[in-house]
Formats: structure tokens, sequence, C-alpha cells
């Protein structure tokens, strides 16, 4: 039970092929197949998060993994939505905004897991994820909703903009978050600065006085070694 969050996990990341599979399927049914597929997908990403949690289970290869499976799933579905026209013209700025953001929250994911720095998943972008996950669904059906929702196809692509208006300001937080521990941030330098400033001139005043007590014993020391010099000196004078 230990490995099943991570399990499910995997399985959604095997699925993305059965998306791209259901494009070749024609009419209502592949449509429907392609959404069946999507929303199991879905489902699977809220419920293995949600076990691992009631399990105690939580691991790292699952943190990484998660967000991977997301990013995956999400940019095959609007590069096959843009394949096949369903997202075109002006449209096209939203899904190239989500894919954007994907990949430079991912790489500022991994920046800062070298410095140890763990970037939290905000409440907002739960949100958009959620408004994310429903246009992509309504996409998906695209004309063959309509059977269902007059307006499905219309309903999609609303969505797919305000999820990329969330997804701006996310976006920005995270960049704004993440640059704080930037090495060249002056935040970060102050966060991470080891010893207070206060400290180190004491610690400096305690070196220099160091170095003169060791001056002053190596001058004694020259003292010492003169003065027996000398006195070896002197019996030998006498016994000429």
């Amino acid at each position: 039970m230990q490995h099943l969050p991570n399990i499910l996990t995997l399985l959604r990341i095997l699925m993305i092929p059965g998306v791209y599979l259901a494009f070749f399927v024609p009419g209502l049914w592949g449509d429907l197949l392609a959404l069946l597929v999507f929303s199991i997908a879905g489902f699977t990403d809220f419920f293995d998060g949600w076990l691992a949690r009631k399990l105690d289970v939580q691991s790292g290869f699952g943190r990484m993994l998660d967000p991977i499976a997301d990013k995956l799933m999400v940019a095959t579905c609007l590069l096959l939505l843009v394949g096949y026209d369903i997202i075109k013209d002006y449209h096209l700025i939203a899904a190239l905004i989500i894919l954007c953001r994907e990949i430079l929250v991912s790489g500022l994911r991994e920046y800062l897991m070298e410095l140890q720095v763990a970037l939290p998943v905000s409440t907002l972008a739960k949100y958009k994820t959620a408004i994310q996950m429903v246009a992509i669904g309504f996409l998906l059906v695209d004309e063959s909703g309509r059977l269902i929702f007059h307006y499905a196809p219309e309903t999609g692509l609303g969505l797919l903009w305000l999820a990329a208006g969330l997804t701006l300001i996310t976006g920005y937080d995270y960049v704004r978050q993440g640059m704080k521990h930037a090495k060249w941030s002056d935040d970060a330098m102050t966060e991470r600065a080891p010893v207070p400033v206060p400290e180190m001139q004491d610690i400096r005043a305690q070196i220099d006085a160091l170095d003169k007590r060791l001056v002053a014993i190596l001058a004694e020391r020259q003292k010492l070694i003169a003065a027996a010099g000398e006195g070896e000196a002197e019996p030998r004078h006498g016994a000429r």
C-alpha cells in the first residue's frame, strides 16, 4: 500500500499515449474516449496525493514525480488540441502562456532544489490547475460536446483564458518567491549570512588579540633563546 500513490502517478504518465491514440478514433467515440482517459488521469492526480497523506507515505520521489506527470499530461493535451485546430488563432496565446509558465516553474523548482529550498504550491495555483483541467476536458470533446452542452467549445476556450490569467499571477508569485533565494539577491545574501555583522566584529577583535599575543610569545621565546645562548657561551669563555 505504501507504493500505491507513486503507482497511481506513474499510471497517469502511462495514460498520456492513450489520450494521443484517442485522437485517431473518429467522431463522437474518439472525443469521449479522449475525455475518459483524461478524466481518469485527473482523478489519479487528486487521489494519489490524498492517499499519500492519509497513509502517511509521502516521499521525495512522489513529490518530484507528481508535478512532472501533471505537466506532461497538460502539455500533451494542449499540443494535440493545437495540432487538430481546436485551439487556434489568438487562443494560441492562452496555450502558450500556460506552457511557458509550466517550463518556467519547473526550471525554478530545479534551481531551488539545489539550494534546498522548497517552493510550495499556492492555493491560487490549485484553483488554476482545476480550471485548466476542466477547460481541457471541454476542449477534448470539441464539437461532440454540443450534443450535451451547446456551448461546450466556447466554454472550454473561456476557461482556458481564465486559467492563463491565473497562470500569469501564480507564475509571477513563484518567480518573486524564488528570486528571494537567488545567490545574487540582496534578500538571499541577508538570509543566508552565516554570522551576523556584530558577531563578525567580535570574532575579528578576538583574532587581532590572538595575533598580538602570538607576537608577544614569539618575542619572549627569542629572548629566552638569546639568553640561553649567552649562558652557554660564558663558561666556554672562562675555560680559555
